[in-house]
């Protein structure tokens, strides 16, 4: 049985995605993607509703398991796959625990927030050390103040979610985030359950990760954003990419007339 994997990236990729697709029973959602993320480099992924844009970030976090292709982050294989005598192609994933260390290497921060609305913020963000990373309450709380600090939430730790604004529950979202400190950190547009005028705040909070070098990709449409922020751009449709490259080139002068067509509306 003969058996086929990705090369391992280059030392400064994070994320690497080859020939990735993902149907939904006949539903073709993700055709054949492939991009690379570099260490410190921040991917803006855009394009319209139904283009695959987050599912293929459910793809990297794992929420979403692939029909083809390979993904790897930091050098791991998600997926392989095997051939038989026959030349049949059988898709294999890596064991629970390998995949559950690959998955602590991403941060996913969803668009509606998904704290629990029992606990409180403290513990909202604590929960997760303790449980996953294994590390005692004393110092998960410690970094979670810190995280608050750095969020301007400090003030709310006791508080519930329930007595949050939007623009506060996703910063709790992302300190939680931020806790078990993935090497890349995926957001799947964090301003759109937002009123407009929280939309500045959060993408500040964005915009001052970046400046630490954190690791991102952003599905946004937030075209400003994207293009301020953002050091590479993808334009998806229908489930493929139809442009990427530098993010002020594709948002300011795009090439392809899909593209086009799609930042005229907002332009």
């Amino acid at each position: 049985m003969g058996r086929y994997k990705l090369e391992n990236t280059t030392i400064n990729e994070v994320v690497r995605v080859q020939n990735v697709k993902k149907c939904f029973g006949s539903l073709e959602v993700i055709k054949d993607v492939s991009f690379s993320v570099k260490s410190g480099e921040v991917l803006g992924i855009i394009g319209p509703s139904g283009s695959g844009k987050s599912t293929m970030l459910r793809c990297i976090a794992q929420l979403e398991k692939v029909t083809d292709g390979h993904i790897q982050i930091c050098s791991d294989d998600i997926v392989t796959y095997e051939y038989d005598k026959k030349g049949k192609k059988i898709q294999k994933y890596a064991d629970k625990k390998k995949l559950r260390q690959i998955g602590l290497k991403v941060g996913l921060v969803f668009q509606n927030f998904n704290l629990f609305p029992h606990m409180n913020v403290l513990q909202n963000i604590t929960t997760a050390q303790i449980n996953v990373l294994k590390i005692s309450k004393i110092d998960a709380e410690n970094n979670a103040i810190e995280l608050l600090k750095k969020m301007d939430l400090i003030d709310k730790a006791k508080s519930y979610p329930c007595e949050l604004s939007g623009g506060q529950q996703q910063r709790v979202s992302i300190a939680r985030s931020l806790a078990l400190k993935p090497e890349v950190l995926c957001f799947d547009e964090p301003t759109s359950a937002l009123d407009p005028e929280l939309t500045g705040e959060m993408l500040q909070v964005i915009r001052q990760l970046a400046e630490e070098n954190m690791t991102m990709i952003v599905v946004t449409h937030e075209m400003n954003f994207a293009r301020d922020c953002a050091d590479t751009v993808i334009f998806m449709d229908k489930g493929l990419i139809v442009e990427e490259g530098s993010a002020r080139e594709v948002i300011t002068n795009p090439k392809e007339d899909r593209t086009k067509a799609f930042l005229g509306k907002f332009f």
